[in-house]
């Protein structure tokens, strides 16, 4: 186990950021806090990572093994906005952070390489894009050679290339056998990413497990017939048939779970007298999927 929360509480007054969250993160995973703006991905990542304290509740990395001086070694992390010196160069702002983590210079080329900046690593910080700062503030998160590494909103506004440049460079840091933990209000990123999610709102979690659990929305399927009104009916007198409504091309869209299949739909159909016109499977939304489980 790497992360262990168990009811981990924050609160700021009378606004609770954070409430009785229990996690569990392990080894070799790409964990996804998941969440809108002002859900407690941010508190809880500077929770765990010694930045502020909670309220209640605790947390161990690692499973408790050594002192929070070692975890710290182990862990690197990006919260929030990266901090570098506008005016120095990409290598010489990794010398920096090499002296603040007691690590050798020799890393930093290492560093930059893998984040494609080695052509720019005498350019100043002032003249990168911001695609190119977010690469630069991973190169010195993975000074020292982490274990984990937590990235909170790594992609924040960045344009869909620098997206697709930071989603890429996440998971060839994954390969490599690191951990990594990350923060994002993007359900595309997390899907895309991530091996597992945990969905927060308001500081309490609604959801934890695999993202292929969690995210995976129910199968819709569309229905046609001639006779509509006696498709509806026979369709209400089927209890595997979870809901149903009328869709704007005028077909019946049902959801059965995985109580029925496609074919076992129009089995049931054919036996009621009904022939089914139109029979297409539809995936709904993780968009879908996602305001399910945050609406109110």
């Amino acid at each position: 186990m790497v992360l262990s929360l168990e009811n981990l509480s924050k609160q700021y007054g009378p606004l609770t950021a954070v409430s009785n969250l229990s996690l569990s993160i392990d080894k070799g995973s790409i964990y996804g806090i998941l969440g809108p703006n002002g859900s407690g991905k941010t508190t809880t990542l500077g929770i765990v990572l010694g930045v502020t304290n909670a309220t209640s509740g605790k947390y161990s990395w690692f499973d408790g093994a050594g002192d929070a001086k070692e975890y710290r070694k182990r862990v690197g992390s990006i919260l929030e906005t990266p901090n570098f010196y506008h005016y120095l160069s990409a290598y010489a702002n990794l010398k920096i952070a090499a002296d603040i983590k007691g690590v050798k210079y020799s890393e930093i080329d290492k560093a930059l390489e893998a984040v494609n900046l080695t052509a720019r690593k005498d350019s100043k910080f002032s003249a990168f894009s911001l695609g190119m700062k977010q690469r630069l503030a991973i190169a010195s998160t993975m000074l020292g050679n982490p274990e984990v590494m937590v990235l909170d909103e790594p992609t924040n506004g960045l344009d869909p290339a620098g997206i697709a440049e930071i989603r890429e460079l996440i998971l060839k840091i994954a390969k490599e056998g690191r951990t990594i933990i990350l923060a994002s209000h993007l359900l595309d990123e997390v899907e895309r990413v991530c091996t597992h999610v945990a969905v927060l709102q308001k500081g309490k979690l609604l959801a934890s497990g695999s993202v292929s659990e969690v995210l995976a929305g129910e199968d819709l399927i569309e229905v046609g017939a001639d006779n509509f009104e006696k498709l509806e009916a026979a369709a209400k007198a089927n209890s595997n048939i979870k809901s149903m409504r009328k869709n704007s091309s005028g077909r019946l869209e049902i959801s059965t779970g995985k109580a029925m299949t496609p074919a076992e739909i129009n089995e049931y159909f054919y036996k009621q007298g009904i022939t089914v016109s139109h029979l297409m499977l539809r995936k709904k939304s993780l968009e879908a999927r996602f305001l399910e489980l945050t609406k109110s």
